[in-house]
Formats: C-alpha cells, sequence, structure tokens
C-alpha cells in the first residue's frame, strides 16, 4: 500500500508542523527566485575568472618548505583577486579563522597613535580582544598604542551623520566597517549602505583606509565591498567563499600597497606573499570557491524558510521572510535561555556529525557570556555549514546560519521547532 507523505519521510513531524513547512515553502518561492538569479550572476562571475586565470589541474599539487615558486598559492589568489575586483589577493590556509584575518589587517596597517575608528557601533565579540575593546588585553591594539573610536548606532541603524562628524573631526587612518550584524540586533548592511558610508568617510577624509570586514556577506550580493570603493576586505574561508570544502584558512583582498603589508605582518617583512607551502594541496580551496555562490544561494533560502517557519511559530524574526538578504544570518528571538538550548538541540540532533551530541551553554575563548551552539560541521566551526549560536543574554536571540544543502536545513529546522512546540505541549499537559 502507498504510504502517506507523513509515513514515507516526515514521520518526525506533527501534523500541524508538517501543515507549516508546506506553507512557509509556499510564502518563500518568490525570494527563492530572487537569490537564483544572483547565484546564477555570482557563479557566472567565477567560473569566468575561472576561465581567464587559465586554471588547471596541476596547481592544485601541494608543496613544501619555503613554497618558492607555488603556482598554486599564486593562481588562488588571482583568482580570489579577480572575483573581488581587488588589485590583491592573499588567500591563505594559515589564517585559523576570519578574525585572524582581519587582525592581520589591523595590526599590519596601524601604528602607535594611529586613530581607528569603528563606524557601525561596536565591532564582534572576537574583534573587541583583538581591539583591547573593554580592557586591554594582551598584544592588543590598544596596548601597541592605537586609538580606538566608534560611532554609535542611532535607531539601532548606521548613522551617516555621526559619522561624518567623527570622521571629520578625528582624521582616522582607518575605518571599520562591519558587513554583517554580528551578535547584534541591527540589520546587516546592504552594498549600497556601504557605499553610501564610504562615500561620506572619503568626502571628509580622503586618505583614511576604508576596511570591510565581509564575513558572511560573500556571494549574498552580486557586488562585493570593493567595487562599493572600499579599500581592504578580509573574511573566513569556512565560512560563505569556502563553498562547505575548504578545510581552513581566510583571505584578503584589496589595494596592492595595503594587501602587500598584510602579507609583510603574516610572513615577515620582505618576506610578504613570496612564501608559503601547504603540502595538502589546493584542489579544495578552488573547488569550494568555484561552488560558493551555490552554496551561498542554498543557505540563504535555509534562512527565509526558518524565518518563515517561527514566524508562523509566533516569534520575531530579523531578517523577515519577504525582506531581502544581505548575509547568511537570520536571528530568531526565543524569548528565554530553555527555548534556545532547545532550538540548538534540534538542530544538532539533525546534524550530520555529532547528532547524539547535547548542546549546552558554555564558555567560550573571546566572548564574555556563555554561548549555545549546534554544530555538526564536517569543518569544525564551519559557518557556511549549517549551525546555530548565541549569547546567553537577552534578548535571547539565536543566530542561524549556513547550510551546504538547502533539504537538510529544512529537516533541522523542523526538528527545531518540534523540539520547541513538544516542550511547550509537555508544560501545557502538566
Amino acid at each position: 500500500m502507498q504510504g502517506t507523505q507523513q509515513e514515507k519521510g516526515s514521520e518526525f513531524l506533527s501534523i500541524d508542523l508538517e501543515h507549516i513547512r508546506k506553507q512557509a515553502m509556499a510564502a518563500c518561492a518568490a525570494q527563492f527566485e530572487r537569490i537564483d538569479a544572483i547565484c546564477l550572476h555570482n557563479t557566472q562571475k567565477v567560473l569566468q575568472a575561472y576561465r581567464e586565470c587559465q586554471i588547471s589541474l596541476y596547481q592544485f599539487a601541494g608543496t613544501s618548505g619555503y613554497g618558492y615558486s607555488d603556482m598554486g598559492r599564486e593562481k588562488l589568489d588571482e583568482v580570489f583577486a579577480h572575483v573581488f575586483k581587488a588589485e590583491k589577493a592573499l588567500v591563505r590556509p594559515h589564517f585559523v579563522s576570519g578574525t585572524h584575518a582581519l587582525a592581520t589587517v589591523l595590526c599590519a596597517l596601524l601604528q602607535h597613535g594611529d586613530t581607528m575608528i569603528s563606524l557601525i557601533g561596536a565591532p564582534y565579540d572576537t574583534m573587541q580582544s583583538v581591539i583591547g575593546y573593554a580592557h586591554e588585553t594582551p598584544h592588543s591594539l590598544k596596548e601597541k598604542g592605537v586609538i580606538y573610536d566608534e560611532v554609535p548606532l542611532k535607531n539601532n541603524a548606521y548613522d551617516l551623520e555621526g559619522i561624518r562628524e567623527k570622521v571629520g573631526a578625528a582624521q582616522p587612518k582607518l575605518v571599520l566597517i562591519q558587513r554583517s550584524r554580528g551578535y547584534s540586533t541591527r540589520a546587516s548592511l546592504k552594498i549600497s549602505d556601504i557605499r553610501e558610508i564610504i562615500q561620506t568617510v572619503k568626502a571628509v577624509s580622503p586618505q583614511t583606509i576604508c576596511f570591510v570586514d565581509n564575513c558572511y556577506g560573500e556571494f549574498a550580493a552580486e557586488e562585493e565591498p570593493i567595487e562599493a570603493g572600499a579599500d581592504i576586505i578580509a573574511g573566513s574561508l569556512i565560512k560563505n567563499p569556502g563553498g562547505g570544502i575548504a578545510p581552513t584558512g581566510g583571505y584578503i583582498a584589496g589595494r596592492e600597497d595595503l594587501v602587500s603589508a598584510a602579507a609583510d605582518y603574516l610572513t615577515a617583512p620582505g618576506l610578504g606573499d613570496e612564501l608559503g607551502s601547504y603540502a595538502a594541496g589546493y584542489r579544495l580551496f578552488f573547488q569550494g570557491f568555484f561552488m560558493a555562490p551555490h552554496v551561498t544561494a542554498q543557505a540563504i533560502k535555509g534562512a527565509v524558510f526558518a524565518a518563515a517557519v517561527f514566524t508562523q511559530l509566533g516569534f520575531k524574526v530579523s531578517p523577515l521572510p519577504e525582506e531581502e538578504r544581505y548575509d547568511l544570518i537570520q536571528t530568531i528571538y526565543l524569548e528565554n535561555e530553555q527555548n534556545m538550548c532547545l532550538f540548538c538541540q534540534g538542530i544538532q540532533s539533525f546534524s550530520p556529525v555529532d547528532a547524539h551530541v547535547t548542546p549546552i551553554p558554555d564558555d567560550m575563548p573571546g566572548y564574555a557570556d556563555k554561548i549555545i551552539m549546534a554544530a555538526g560541521d564536517f569543518v569544525q566551526g564551519s559557518s557556511i555549514e549549517l549551525s546555530a549560536d548565541g549569547p546567553i543574554r537577552e534578548p535571547y536571540m539565536i543566530y542561524l546560519q549556513g547550510g551546504i544543502v538547502f533539504e537538510h536545513n529544512v529537516l533541522a529546522v523542523m526538528s527545531a521547532a518540534k523540539y520547541i512546540s513538544d516542550h511547550a505541549e509537555g508544560e501545557r499537559n502538566d
């Protein structure tokens, strides 16, 4: 006898949740069409770069020792520069995280007495340690003698007039523009926002270096920040541009002189990007970057779907299901610590790795509050793979991101919904 859809694969869903799933999928159709159009544009852009750079199999081979004349390393730099419209790029497996790539730029470009201003309020938690934000952490920029300031948010958004006044008065060496929201409630920046901010900065301080933290934003739009006027950008290969395949690493791209300075800081003055071997070879980096537009689109579709589901369940979400997306991140206001834990347990239970593990809040390096995190990743900490995390503090927001396979997002999000709804039902029965 032919089984129903419920019997054939959705047995973990209640009838009500299955209805919500179908309603959410229908509600997402227009957004999915827009995301697919961006994906097609970016795939063409990447493919064109690979063709023009003449990528060949022999460039995937690993090297050892100093890595002189490492064609794989050099071609990887060339492809990233081509796609991001940069004069130069530095793409290395030696970056341990996006924060490492960002810190390399800041430490290379800022000297004692220089001023740096964050233009979008307080930077992401791990960057605060790099800066010496709340207190002077060892080896931080503040300990180095760098002067730090920031332009507070106004009505939970960037403040152009505040930026104009503070940058005009300080004439800073560098300004930091964080594209994604991080662990905050503000909206992520559109490329048009970044362009407007940079134009404002350059109008009052033309020599100021505009540095964009591009984490979570790559391939979410048809343009990248350098096309909007940024002097330099940086990000992680275990986020969007690694396509869920790159095993580690990060990148820096932008003006040649600035990227060269960062290369000198990563290796040693005078060595720059001329050295650096990688015995494991470069195939996964090339393959991941080629797949990155598609994988990013899968993840963004998953975020839209999650927003549609949890809106129907009565939770506040940001962005809303119908709003345009500018990065991977979907926030859901879960109202209390218990719901955050249940959500993460639901996501973890439908992960391909460590599905048997129960996530609990714990301390993490670089964060002031306990963090709850669900992540069953093939690459540890990979934000382009499906994960959910958040600090245990008001307003009890969970940050959902990633998903290299959209169908996985659907199953995991519905599992999280079931964990929360089952608990609520149990409380009602009690």
